[in-house]
């Protein structure tokens, strides 16, 4: 038995199951748009989903990714303050890819060609409140655990409850 993960959109948690048995509960920020499946649409997708990929093992902590590669700084306030940036992905990527044809995968619903991930933030008072572009935000420190008891192929279910 692997890890599992269970978002749920209501509560703004995430809950990890490890093959141990234990379980862990963390804040999250899903979607400010809501819930949906269509690209472009700034909604965080339902459905069953694994980890594709597993991306920033042993970056530090705060490190800045943009096209899921990590850039040769680390995210501060003054940082922010000059590159102007939304939704800043940090610290560590957990890519996502949906398993529920027509409704999370192929087409203009696939989570993967979407880029939801779940990421670290620099929005870490708003964990517990919907405001991503899409992603499950996570504190970086909770990110850097969750990766560290993750795998490639660990099932992600995304739930309204």
């Amino acid at each position: 038995m692997s890890s599992e993960i269970t978002i749920s959109v209501a509560k703004q948690k995430l809950i990890l199951v490890t093959p141990e048995n234990r379980s862990y509960t963390f804040p999250i920020s899903t979607a400010k748009a809501g819930t949906g499946q269509q690209k472009n649409s700034n909604q965080t997708p339902l459905g069953q989903h694994v980890v594709r990929a597993k991306i920033g093992q042993n970056a530090p902590k705060f490190t800045v990714f943009r096209g899921r590669r990590p850039t040769s700084f680390l995210w501060s306030p003054s940082v922010e303050q000059q590159e102007q940036e939304t939704d800043w992905i940090l610290t560590r990527i957990l890519w996502l890819s949906g398993k529920d044809y027509g409704l999370n995968r192929l087409g203009e619903v696939d989570s993967m060609q979407r880029f939801i991930y779940i990421h670290g933030t620099n929005e870490e008072s708003l964990l517990g409140t919907p405001s991503s572009h899409g992603c499950i935000r996570m504190s970086n420190d909770d990110v850097i655990f969750l990766f560290d008891k993750t795998a490639i192929g660990t099932k992600v279910f995304i739930n309204e409850k």
